[in-house]
């Protein structure tokens, strides 16, 4: 069983998300906040952390360098629509998202998505996180 976490303050992107991702073998948390998270992180087995970047509080940079420093083995993918609340202001290329996702990968995100994507988008980039990695040959 894989263990996500989703972390976004917007309840309807954590419940959007956690809908797509639920099923057999998938079973998922949700957060709306970083602090409560990390609570969740530090006590539990995740395998799979997607958070927003833009969070009133502790960002979502903050808690990939949290996760990165107590949770190395936990894999990050970061979302971020660039900080802009209203649809009308939505720019998917706005430089703002891609600064915020440059941010993430910096920190220690594993992967990134700007908002909006489709359920396709967030697969492509799960399925390689999410498999099972080969040890390294150790010199001899």
């Amino acid at each position: 069983m894989t263990h996500v976490l989703v972390i976004d303050d917007e309840a309807f992107v954590r419940e959007a998300l956690k809908r797509v991702l639920e099923g057999d073998e998938v079973m998922v948390e949700t957060a709306s906040d970083a602090e409560s998270a990390l609570a969740k992180v530090l006590a539990g087995s995740i395998d799979l952390v997607v958070l927003d970047v833009i969070m009133p509080g502790m960002d979502g940079v903050q808690l990939i360098r949290r996760i990165r420093a107590d949770s190395p083995e936990i894999r990050i993918i970061a979302i971020s629509g660039g900080g802009n609340f209203e649809l009308g202001g939505y720019r998917p290329e706005a430089v703002s998202t891609r600064a915020y996702l440059a941010a993430a990968t910096n920190a220690g995100a594993d992967a990134t998505l700007s908002k909006p994507f489709d359920g396709a988008e967030l697969e492509a980039v799960i399925r390689p996180l999410l498999a099972p990695r080969v040890p390294s040959k150790q010199a001899n």
